[in-house]
C-alpha cells in the first residue's frame, strides 16, 4: 500500500468518529500529564491534524537507510558485495577464497583505513555503538566458538530497515553473502558493534 493511500485512510478513521460518540463515551485523548475531553468536532479536526503529522514523522523514520553515493559507507559496502560468492578460506585473502577479516580488510581499505587482519584485533578500532543507532558502514562482532566473549567473526551492516539490520560477511558455509541481525543464530552469536566511519 502506497504511503498516500494509508494516510488517506488514516485521515478517513479519524473524521470518521462520530461527535456523538465522542460526547456519548468520554473519549479521552493524552498528551503528556494533560488530558482531553469531550472535544467539539472543530478541535477533533485539529487533533486529528496533530495525529496526521506524528504518523508520517513515525512513518519516515522507519524508511530503509540509504547511503549517497558520495559517502564512505557507500564505497566499503560495494566493495564488500564486490566480492558476493566468494568461497570462505580460513586465512584467505583473495577472490580464491576469503574469511571474514579479510572482507573487512579490503572494504576498508578501499576508502585508507587499514585494518588489522585478525577480527579479534579489529574490534578494537572504531567506536562502540548501540544496536539502535546502527547504520550502513558500521561492523557487528559476533562469538561463534564455546567462548562466548571472544570475538571470532564479523560482517558489514548494509542496511537497516525498521529495525532489522543486514549485514555481509564471509560464512564458513555460504562464502560472501548477507544475512541479517534477526537471524536466531546471529542474534544469540551478537556481541556488539563499532564505527570505523566518521
Amino acid at each position: 500500500m502506497s504511503r498516500n493511500i494509508l494516510l488517506i485512510r488514516l485521515r478517513f478513521l479519524f473524521d470518521n468518529i462520530s461527535e456523538k460518540a465522542l460526547h456519548h463515551k468520554g473519549l479521552v485523548f493524552k498528551i503528556g500529564s494533560m488530558n482531553y475531553r469531550n472535544f467539539s468536532i472543530q478541535n477533533r479536526l485539529g487533533i486529528n491534524w496533530v495525529l496526521l503529522f506524528l504518523f508520517v514523522f513515525v512513518f519516515a523514520s522507519c524508511k530503509s537507510s540509504k547511503v549517497a553515493k558520495d559517502d564512505p559507507a557507500f564505497k566499503v559496502i560495494s566493495t564488500a558485495k564486490s566480492y558476493y560468492g566468494t568461497p570462505y578460506k580460513f586465512g584467505g585473502t583473495t577472490r580464491a577464497g576469503m574469511d571474514c577479516s579479510a572482507l573487512l580488510f579490503h572494504s576498508f581499505y578501499s576508502v585508507g583505513i587499514n585494518l588489522p587482519r585478525m577480527s579479534a584485533d579489529q574490534a578494537k578500532q572504531g567506536v562502540k555503538v548501540n544496536t539502535r543507532d546502527l547504520k550502513p558502514g558500521d561492523v557487528l562482532f559476533f562469538a561463534t566458538s564455546r567462548r562466548k566473549k571472544r570475538v571470532t567473526h564479523a560482517g558489514i551492516v548494509t542496511e537497516v530497515n525498521k529495525g532489522d539490520v543486514r549485514f555481509i560477511h564471509a560464512s564458513t558455509s555460504l562464502g560472501v553473502s548477507e544475512d541479517y541481525l534477526s537471524n536466531r543464530y546471529w542474534n544469540k552469536a551478537f556481541l556488539f558493534a563499532r564505527r570505523l566511519l566518521e
